[in-house]
C-alpha cells in the first residue's frame, strides 16, 4: 500500500455551534449523513461532534486533491463509529467515484478536540501501482 494523500483540517467549534443555532436542521441535512446526525446527538458534547466530523470531510477533500469541486456533495463522506468508538471513513457517490480513480482503497482517520477547536487528519491509503 501506498499513500495516496492526506488531509488534516482544524474548525472552531464555536463557528459549528452558531450553524447548529442559527440553521440547525437545514445545516445538519446539508452537511451530515442520517448516521452522523444520530451519533452527534442534542446532548453537551454535540457542537464538538459535529465540529470534529465537519473537520473530517474538508480534511478528506483535501486526501482526494479536490476541495469542493467535481460534484462531491457534504454526504459523500461519512465518519462511521466502529463499536470500540475509533471512527472510520466512508465514501459514496462522486468522493467514491474519484477515489477509485486514485486507487484509493482505505482511510485512515483521526479525530480530536478541545474546548474551542475540533481536527481531524485523513490518509488515505492504496495501490503503488495505481
Amino acid at each position: 500500500m501506498a499513500i495516496k494523500g492526506h488531509g488534516v483540517d482544524i474548525v472552531e467549534i464555536s463557528r459549528i455551534a452558531e450553524m447548529l443555532q442559527s440553521h440547525g436542521e437545514r445545516f445538519i441535512a446539508k452537511c451530515f449523513t442520517p448516521g452522523e446526525a444520530a451519533y452527534c446527538g442534542q446532548g453537551p458534547t454535540r457542537a464538538e461532534r459535529f465540529a470534529a466530523r465537519f473537520a473530517a470531510k474538508e480534511a478528506t477533500l483535501k486526501a482526494l486533491g479536490t476541495g469542493w469541486r467535481d460534484g462531491i456533495a457534504w454526504t459523500d463522506i461519512e465518519v462511521v463509529p466502529e463499536p470500540s468508538g475509533r471512527p472510520t471513513l466512508r465514501v459514496t457517490g462522486e468522493a467514491a467515484r474519484i477515489a477509485g480513480g486514485l486507487g484509493i482503497a482505505t482511510w485512515h482517520i483521526s479525530l480530536s478536540h478541545s474546548k474551542l477547536h475540533a481536527i481531524a487528519s485523513v490518509i488515505a491509503d492504496g495501490d503503488s501501482t495505481a
